[in-house]
């Protein structure tokens, strides 16, 4: 009989850590999954050999508790552009949720099964990086607002929340890749992306909170969800802060993430050479 309670367990620091690191990952264009997944496996934790149920609850944490953030941190704008809404701002949005929400019922699964991996995560870094790096070279004249968006935008923005359900593709990444081709200026193209994330990750950390109180906590985990979701909520508020002072370009990001990329190849590379 395996033993569940080795299964379950989860150090508090691990916790805190990756809850950190939710912040800045989920609003930077670096896939706030794939470094929830590589770091364990770079530093040796046994977080993939977790209960799944657990590692499920934690990582919807994380991105709930980011959501709520991030809605505190955009409330103003949120509650402006509410008041002037109009068919053609509903229709953006609508266009922006739907294909994530369908590929997310449809494909999450059997993504989760097939692409969670460190290899596949370091495929998704890597083009992912080259996608952002000549989006962002390219010239508009002059870049779109926030004003100019219109549903075909929406649509633009909405497929690429739904690619970035592959590890490693990054939802801020992708959105912002999406923006700045449709030839959005860099600002406005961060606004887009942020709004376009908000009703996802509310939307999962809403569904998985009426899932756990359905069916209670996985065992031990109480402490380990309010100790990640804490964290991510400070980090997520303090990095929202922080890009609204500077909307970051995407070159550097570009090429960190495939930075990422090869060390990732580098250690499997090495682990299948017996760690020569």
């Amino acid at each position: 009989m395996p033993d569940r309670s080795r299964k379950s367990a989860f150090p508090t620091r691990q916790a805190v850590a990756l809850g950190l690191l939710q912040g800045p990952t989920e609003l930077l264009p670096v896939s706030s999954s794939a470094h929830t997944a590589l770091l364990p496996w770079l530093l040796g934790w046994n977080y993939s050999q977790l209960d799944p149920e657990l590692r499920k609850s934690f990582e919807v944490a994380l991105h709930g508790a980011a959501g709520l953030a991030l809605a505190i941190d955009m409330r103003s704008e949120l509650l402006q552009e509410a008041s002037g809404m109009d068919a053609r701002r509903a229709a953006a949005i609508a266009c922006s949720l739907a294909p994530a929400a369908i590929a997310g019922c449809a494909l999450r699964g059997a993504i989760e099964r097939r692409l969670g991996g460190p290899r596949s995560i370091a495929a998704g870094l890597g083009i992912g990086g080259v996608a952002m790096a000549l989006a962002d070279a390219r010239r508009a004249e002059p870049a779109r607002t926030l004003e100019e968006a219109r549903p075909r935008d929406g649509l633009a923005l909405g497929l690429a929340q739904a690619i970035a359900l592959i590890p490693g593709v990054s939802r801020s990444g992708a959105t912002l890749t999406a923006a700045r081709a449709r030839g959005f200026a860099r600002a406005d193209a961060q606004t887009l992306s942020w709004h376009a994330a908000l009703p996802v990750l509310l939307g999962v950390g809403a569904l998985e909170g009426a899932r756990l109180a359905r069916s209670g906590a996985p065992a031990g985990a109480r402490r380990v969800l309010a100790a990640g979701a804490v964290s991510a909520f400070a980090s997520t508020l303090a990095s929202a802060r922080a890009l609204r002072r500077r909307p970051p370009a995407l070159l550097p990001w570009s090429v960190y993430r495939c930075a990422l990329a090869l060390i990732v190849i580098r250690r499997l590379r090495r682990a299948h050479n017996g760690g020569r």
